[in-house]
């Protein structure tokens, strides 16, 4: 799923920093890329409602196959369609590998993932989609750990920025983490209106 289309650029298209790296880029340039990223955009009720479903798609990284089953699971659950399509991206693998701070980027939260260097209830899970369950102990496997990543995740060098999203505990010195319970949608730290996302695939 990851595109080659260059992170800073499709940052800049999408209004959020994708990468730490984007950040400072966007900040220089906060406008979409190309001649006309400057000039002003008529915008329709339809345009509003597809960035937001492409913004929240890219920060999690995911095909548009994954995000409408993600979509589908949330309109069967309870409570507001919107926020538990929010919560079920966040319970990926993937995803609580970045929040955890073991991972600088969702994208090479993913490459962990798929390279086999995660395991989950002490079982490998090479799986970036593997949606984690309240109670699941998820830690970097024996033969990973000193791999370079890892090392740099350990001192911390990965760590968000705020403070870890309550609904995970992480001991990085062990390279391991639990979800203590699903997440509330205002503890996730994604941009997004999921109203809008609803209203693009309700319509």
């Amino acid at each position: 799923m990851n595109q080659s289309r260059p992170k800073v650029k499709k940052s800049r298209a999408l209004g959020i920093a994708l990468t730490p790296k984007a950040v400072k880029y966007f900040e220089a340039r906060p406008y979409p890329p190309g001649e006309h990223g400057r000039g002003r955009k008529q915008s329709s009720d339809y345009k509003v409602r597809l960035l937001e479903k492409q913004r929240l798609r890219a920060q999690y990284d995911i095909s548009e196959r994954q995000m409408v089953r993600a979509y589908d699971r949330a309109r069967k659950a309870e409570g507001k369609t919107g926020e538990a399509l929010v919560v079920e991206l966040e319970r990926r693998l993937d995803a609580l590998v970045l929040r955890s701070g073991m991972a600088r980027t969702i994208y090479q939260a993913r490459q962990m993932v798929v390279h086999g260097h995660i395991a989950v209830n002490d079982r490998k899970v090479d799986k970036p989609s593997f949606r984690v369950r309240p109670g699941d102990v998820v830690m970097v496997r024996e033969r990973s750990r000193e791999k370079h990543p890892f090392l740099v995740a350990r001192e911390g060098g990965y760590a968000p920025d705020g403070e870890t999203p309550r609904y995970l505990e992480v001991n990085l010195q062990a390279l391991a983490f639990r979800l203590d319970r699903d997440p509330n949608r205002k503890e996730i730290p994604v941009i997004c209106d999921e109203q809008l996302v609803v209203e693009y695939y309700a319509r």
